[in-house]
């Protein structure tokens, strides 16, 4: 019935409605707000929702983020009689109001209606300026219509009104969505500081205001919606800072649009959550994201702080139906008013289309991958290798891949400590901090070799740029150094730098000792020579460290391939960051 009512005013008042608006500029017009809304794509949903039932909806952007659904325009009288006939009949809200044509600033609904009238208002809403010294009862709504619109809030809403008194400073308490003693207490102050009444309840109006100043920094972001269907994400964007640079598997780029050095990725692939971890700690692994930060991988998705000198960066991504899907945000250190509530904006607008980007390979391990499309990948300061000694994953490797580092790594994903060094020897032993589970630990072997026996280094030859290491076939040259210390074998292979702290196998796979460095007093060597520590060496290492070394069984040889399988499971990435 109230309905029906509502319609037959409706027919009653358009040819008023159409009359003013064919008078054009000589009546003044208003306009009847009946909604306001936080992002564009909720006040699009709602003012299509109110299209269905009521002409003269139109849709305007308020600035500081919030957006207006207001019916319309219609001379002063019109207007207080739509406001009074539709409140009784309970087809607006009841805190509904009269608003000028000033207030309003770009139009969004009618969608695509490029003839439609707009206000001659400027785009911006007007700033809420310094209280002055009497505060001032707001005209037009009375407390009791205020706290009626205070009780149509959601919790959501609730709760988004104490986030932007405490960050207005008027509120200290937990946002726990609840209006108490100490919420109330907050609204007074914010009132009484921006010249309103402190009654303590915040009107229609007021709340705008609140959310408004709330919002002022994101004005100048140029927030939108993005609907990629491609990558399958609708997001809002601050595209007054970033514009679209390409698609390039799982990402959506989005580079900077001037001088500010932002960045947005849109991530998107199909998979599964081995495929999602992959991509957690190959994340890990960009420039993009450094490497000081909270980070957490749960079962449906995983988050990524990453804060340095210069930039700090924040990704969340989610797991569902088989679809990865996220975003990164790469934002400048010290800008973090702007950077929080641009983040809380692009979390909640966040929404999942079909469809994702192509698929890439998931890597066996967590080392360096070519796969993160367009970004450079974080490099250690120094990389060498190492290998398994023990079933928790220890390591073995050479005190000058870990001398003076500021963070130890293990494949670059793993955080690990020394456990113990030798410095006369110039071996260490490294355990993670989280244990691992190696597919190969090295067995040592007992007794000497025969010179010139086949031997095998594996090792990171390359410092980490190739995604595994590699295996070197040579001899054992001698079962001493060149002046004749015991604890050295000397070999004949070429190695590089990478190689250091990397396991000597003979032709069975047994571990006879690790590369290591030799100091030549400033003499070159020929090429293809190669020093390694010898197992009785590495076994008091070991001791030290609190590990009982496998020995090895006697073994016929095996072939090449196979062998390079055995030392490339044992062997890993150590880094070195500062």
């Amino acid at each position: 019935m109230r309905l029906v009512t509502a319609l037959c005013f409706m027919i009653f008042i358009f040819p008023l409605t159409a009359a003013a608006q064919v008078a054009g500029g000589g009546v003044a017009q208003v306009w009847v707000q009946i909604e306001a809304q936080p992002t564009l794509a909720e006040a699009r949903a709602r003012a299509r929702v109110y299209a269905r039932d009521l002409p003269d909806v139109n849709g305007f952007a308020l600035g500081r983020g919030w957006y207006a659904i207001a019916l319309g325009p219609y001379r002063e009288e019109e207007a207080e009689r739509v406001l009074q006939v539709y409140r009784r009949e309970g087809v607006i809200a009841r805190d509904s109001y009269i608003a000028q044509s000033s207030d309003y600033g770009r139009r969004f609904w009618p969608a695509g209606d490029a003839s439609a009238p707009a206000p001659s208002a400027p785009e911006e809403a007007p700033v809420v300026t310094a209280p002055d010294p009497a505060p001032q009862p707001e005209p037009g709504e009375t407390l009791r219509e205020a706290r009626a619109g205070e009780a149509r809030l959601t919790r959501d809403d609730r709760a988004e009104l104490q986030v932007a008194l405490q960050w207005a400073g008027a509120y200290d308490g937990a946002i726990d969505a609840a209006f108490g003693r100490g919420t109330r207490g907050a609204m007074a102050r914010w009132q009484q500081q921006n010249g309103f009444e402190p009654t303590g309840v915040l009107t229609t109006r007021q709340r705008a205001a609140l959310m408004g100043q709330y919002n002022a920094v994101l004005e100048d972001l140029g927030l939108e919606t993005v609907r990629d269907t491609r990558a399958g994400i609708e997001i809002d964007l601050p595209l007054g800072m970033v514009e679209f640079d390409r698609h390039e598997a799982p990402f959506a780029h989005y580079r900077p649009s001037g001088s500010f050095p932002a960045q947005v990725l849109l991530i998107s692939q199909p998979g599964d959550r081995t495929t999602m971890t992959a991509l957690y700690d190959i994340m890990q692994s960009l420039e993009i994201v450094p490497k000081t930060g909270a980070r957490g991988l749960q079962a449906d998705g995983f988050t990524l702080t990453g804060a340095g000198a210069d930039i700090v960066s924040y990704t969340r991504v989610w797991l569902k139906d088989h679809e990865i899907k996220g975003f990164t945000l790469v934002w400048p250190a010290g800008d973090e008013a702007r950077r929080t509530r641009l983040l809380e904006e692009m979390e909640d607008s966040f929404t999942p289309l079909p469809g994702t980007l192509d698929a890439i390979a998931a890597p066996a391990t967590g080392q360096r991958v070519d796969l993160v499309a367009g970004l450079d990948v974080r490099r250690p300061d120094r990389a060498r290798s190492g290998f398994f000694v023990d079933a928790s994953g220890a390591v073995l490797t050479t005190a000058e891949a870990v001398q003076g580092c500021g963070r130890i790594t293990i494949n670059e994903t793993t955080e690990a400590d020394i456990a113990y060094l030798d410095e006369t020897l110039g071996v260490v032993v490294l355990r993670p901090r989280d244990q691992l589970a190696p597919a190969q630990v090295a067995q040592f072997r007992d007794g000497l070799p025969a010179v010139l026996s086949r031997v095998a280094v594996a090792g990171y030859s390359y410092e980490g740029l190739l995604g595994a290491p590699t295996v070197t076939f040579g001899q054992l040259a001698a079962l001493e150094g060149l002046d004749g210390e015991p604890n050295l074998k000397r070999l004949a292979l070429s190695a590089r730098a990478g190689d250091a702290g990397g396991p000597v196998l003979d032709g069975s796979g047994a571990v006879l000792g690790m590369l290591v460095p030799y100091e030549t007093g400033g003499r070159s060597l020929p090429d293809g020579v190669s020093f390694a520590a010898t197992n009785g060496a590495l076994r008091a290492v070991l001791d030290g460290g609190g590990i009982t070394p496998r020995a090895a069984t006697a073994q016929p040889d095996i072939s090449g391939e196979a062998l390079t399988d055995r030392a490339e499971a044992m062997t890993v990435l150590v880094g070195c960051w500062e």
